[in-house]
Parts: C-alpha cells; sequence; structure tokens
C-alpha cells in the first residue's frame, strides 16, 4: 500500500520523545480509531486476503488501532499504541527486485484449481501485522523480533517496511523477499525519511548477526546474499537499498521526489538540495535514509511534511505558475489517505500519559491532526463511531468533506485552512497540557494503586471528550467556512451585471 514513513530518535526531537508517523494512503478507505480491549482480541487469527490463520499468545494487551469500516477486505489496523507505550506502524509498502524474489519468493496465496486440491495460504502482510504482533510486546525491540519470527515463519505475500518505538528506542524492519527480513535502531540524533522505497542504506551485518546492539536480521542473512549473488557493492561497503531495492525509473517519479522534498526541509543548511551542483536532486538514488536535522523536530514538522505537495517548488500542483513541471512528481499529502497517525511516545511524565497518538483523517494537506491519550479502555465516539454513510457529526468525513471542496479552489481556501490546522494543535496541547498535570497530581500521595489508576483513566477519558468536542467545534467552523469559500466560486455562478 502505498505511504510514506517518518521516524524520529529521541534526540533529534524538541521534547526527548520518539514519534513514529505514516499515510495510510493506498485506496478511499474508510477509516476509525478504537481500542482493542484484550478480551476482544481473538486467540486464532485467520486473514481475510491470504487466509493464512495464526495461533496467537495468551495475555494480549490492551491497544489502539485505525481498522477500515468495511471488514470485507479485513482489518487493516494501520498503526496503533499498546497498554505498554509501545507503537508500531504497519505498513509501508517498500520495493524489490527480481533477484530477491527469485530467490526468497512472496508468499501468495493460491486457490484450489480443481476438485480434491486444497487452497494454499499465503503469508502475512498489511492487513495483519499489527494485531499479530503490538498486542503481545513491551518495547520496539521486542517488536522487531516478533514480527521478524512471524516473516520466517508465515511469509509475506508483499514488500513491507515496519516502524516501532518506545520511550527510547525506534525501531525500522524491512522484509526481503518472502521470509527474510533486516532492522535497524534509528540513530538518537536522526530522522528516517522512508517513501515507498526500500530505504536502508547502511547495516553492520556483523551486529545483527552477533550482539544486535543496533541490528537485527534474519539468522540466514549472510548466506541468503552470498548463495544468491545478490551483493552489488563496490569496496567492502553494504548498502542493503542496493541489495535488496530498486532503482527504476518509476521510483525517480513516485518515490525518490518526496524523499527530497523531506530531506530538503529537515536539513536546508547542512545539505545542498537545489541548483545544478545541489548533492541531492529530485532522481536521486542516493538520498539518506536517515538524516540529522539542522533543527529539533516537532508534531507539527511532522504533520507539515506528511502534508506537503512540493510547495516552494516548480512541482506543486497547486502552484498559480505554469513551471512547465506542475505535478510531475507524486505528492506526499495525496487525495486517497485513508488515516495518518502519528505515535508520541514521551519521556518525563507519567506511564500513564507518555503515550499521545496523534490523528489525521482524509487528505493531510486539508485535514488537521489532533491528539488524543490512548490509554483508555474506549475510544470518544467523534472518532470510532464512524460508518459507510457520510456524517460531518465525526472526524473521518468532517474531514474528507473540507478535503474535497477545499482541492478544487485551493488559492481561495488555504488560509482558512492554514489557521484550522494552527487551532487545532493550539488547543489540543493546551488540552494535552492541562491533563498531563491533573493526571500527576492525581497520582501523587498516598492511596491505593488501584485507585490511582482508576483515577487516571477516569482523567483521560474526560481528555479525550474535552479534545473531542474542541476539534469538532474547530472542525465544523472550517468546513463552513471552505463551504462558503466554494460555494462563492462554483462555475455556474452569475449575476445581472455580468451580462
Amino acid at each position: 500500500m502505498p505511504c510514506t514513513t517518518i521516524l524520529v530518535g529521541k534526540k533529534a526531537s524538541n521534547d526527548l520523545s520518539t514519534m513514529i508517523a505514516r499515510t495510510d494512503d493506498g485506496h478511499y478507505d474508510v477509516k476509525k480509531l478504537v481500542v482493542i480491549e484484550p478480551k476482544d482480541q481473538p486467540k486464532k487469527y485467520k486473514s481475510v486476503i491470504s487466509h493464512v490463520e495464526v495461533d496467537l499468545p495468551e495475555e494480549p494487551m490492551r491497544y489502539t488501532c485505525f481498522p477500515s469500516v468495511d471488514l470485507s477486505k479485513g482489518i487493516w489496523p494501520a498503526a496503533g499504541i499498546n497498554a505498554a507505550n509501545v507503537g508500531m506502524t504497519a505498513t509501508e509498502t517498500i520495493t524489490s527486485n527480481p533477484r530477491v524474489l527469485s530467490a526468497d519468493p512472496l508468499v501468495v496465496y493460491k486457490k484450489a484449481k480443481k476438485r480434491g486440491e486444497k487452497d494454499v495460504p499465503g503469508g502475512i502482510g498489511e492487513e495483519d501485522i499489527v494485531m499479530l504482533v503490538l498486542p503481545y510486546i513491551k518495547s520496539a525491540r521486542e517488536g522487531v523480533k516478533r514480527l521478524g519470527s512471524l516473516l520466517e515463519k508465515y511469509g509475506t505475500y508483499e514488500m513491507n517496511g515496519i516502524g516501532f518505538n518506545d520511550e527510547n528506542e525506534v525501531w525500522w524492519l524491512e522484509t526481503i523477499g518472502g521470509h527474510h527480513w533486516i532492522a535497524r535502531l534509528v540513530p538518537e540524533d536522526s530522522v528516517v525519511i522512508n517513501p515507498n522505497q526500500f530505504g536502508t542504506d547502511s547495516f553492520d551485518l556483523e551486529d545483527a548477526l552477533g550482539a544486535q546492539k543496533e541490528h537485527m536480521c534474519s539468522a540466514d542473512m549472510r548466506e541468503f546474499i552470498s548463495e544468491n549473488f545478490l551483493d552489488l557493492n563496490q569496496d567492502g561497503e553494504f548498502n542493503p537499498r542496493d541489495i535488496f531495492g530498486s532503482r527504476r525509473d518509476q521510483d525517480h517519479i513516485y518515490n525518490t521526489p518526496r524523499a527530497w522534498f523531506m530531506g530538503r526541509y529537515l536539513a536546508p543548511f547542512s545539505l545542498s538540495w537545489d541548483g545544478p551542483n545541489a548533492e541531492y536532486g529530485p532522481e536521486s538514488d542516493d538520498i539518506p535514509w536517515s538524516i540529522v536535522p539542522d533543527r529539533k523536530v516537532t508534531v507539527e514538522d511532522v504533520k507539515y511534511l506528511l502534508s506537503s505537495h512540493y510547495q516552494g517548488t516548480p512541482y506543486d500542483p497547486y502552484s498559480g505558475q505554469d513551471t512547465g513541471k506542475r505535478g510531475i512528481y507524486r505528492s506526499i499529502g495525496i487525495n486517497r489517505t485513508g488515516d495518518t497517525a502519528l505515535c508520541q511516545i514521551r519521556s518525563g511524565v507519567p506511564d500513564e500519559v507518555k503515550g499521545l497518538e496523534w490523528v489525521c483523517f482524509g487528505a493531510t494537506t486539508f485535514s488537521a491532526m489532533m491528539p488524543v491519550y490512548p490509554n483508555v479502555p474506549k475510544m470518544h465516539k467523534y472518532l470510532s463511531e464512524v460508518t459507510m454513510d457520510v456524517d460531518s457529526n465525526n472526524f473521518y468525513w468532517a474531514s474528507r468533506l473540507i478535503d474535497a471542496l477545499a482541492d478544487h479552489d485551493f488559492a481561495a481556501c488555504i488560509q482558512n485552512i492554514e489557521r484550522y490546522h494552527n487551532a487545532v494543535a493550539v488547543e489540543g496541547r493546551l488540552i494535552v497540557r492541562e491533563y498531563d498535570a491533573k493526571v500527576a497530581e492525581a497520582l501523587k500521595g498516598r492511596g491505593k494503586k488501584a485507585e490511582k489508576a482508576a483515577e487516571a483513566e477516569k482523567l483521560l477519558l474526560e481528555a479525550n471528550a474535552k479534545l473531542c468536542a474542541k476539534v469538532k467545534e474547530l472542525t465544523t467552523d472550517a468546513l463552513g467556512k471552505v463551504l462558503a469559500t466554494s460555494s462563492e466560486h462554483m462555475k455556474n455562478g452569475f449575476n445581472r451585471a455580468d451580462n
């Protein structure tokens, strides 16, 4: 599924939080945000797409996810944060090449062709991965190990990149063929940018097959590379992107320009991105996977990048100038996004509020991103009670309506859109600050641990209700303004004085 991922290391963020974020934009998919309690997690899972059956461990944890409202093609949970304050995004569809896919073919479901034969199940994939992994892990590192073991046992029918974060670490795992994988710890001072390509561009195979301090991989990775003549590197360097990834003309239109725009924003001074002597251009094959940003990175920076459409460049599809290059590259903010999740795990706050889940539905260019606390037994109805019927009383459909109206009248609507985004961010942060303090106060002093936990949970439910009420108010106002502007500029407009 086409997506864009950003991973932020602890020392690269402004507040020493870790962040993992991803747009979920493979197709027009109606989504919601829900909480899955342990009693609602199945003991055995069966995939709709691949028909694979997986026995699940006992004692799952509570977790959030973004399931599809229409379950005919599976759950597609997208992202979430669990009760241990571990976040997960799944999955970024990445690229590969024929050498890899012939050495370890994808595990694709095969329906029986004649009577007496049995269907052959496929592997796991984006439909499944979050619910197979997130309820059972207590750290980002554990997430890598669990997913790696599932890939080795069941295989996968697609190429995927998956992010994990906890309070201190961010890990990125990429699948290789049907059963192989590698994973890297994101450097604390760096930001990873990954747009639908195999991204990892350096790797310590000795560490991965030994101490596993910052790298992990399939146990037979060295033999897999050697026996299948996959190593294309020169001078002893080990670049997984060259070995396992792609270098196609289509990448230069669909993928690398997104990495270029994100890198250009994150490191505008330390690296050169524009002009004939630039180190990296929009079609460069060697744009770094991780970048030390020129300044600390905020939630708002991540939202801006995931909303971007090459603004300030000749490639902006909304530009009023005829540059001859408008719209030639695939934007990050795109019409078919169902949800965008930013999983933030914070330091210096009680465990009950370490996790913040920033939620955006629809096209990120126009839709706002709001925070909610994930450590609750139930998500507020503004986010969770979404149906296939269009209804502006929930965040998903209200966002979709704003997207469609504003896109057709970008120049006239964008000022109100930007004010709306800022208002949601400001009001969201104010409420989070208020309830961070209230929860911290409730957990102080004497008293039973269970009673304190119950009081904290009550406060977090109250906080989410307050957040949703404020965002609904701001979203309804923005929808009204965009509707008014779009109505005034309809093509069938005419006045008596026009003749």
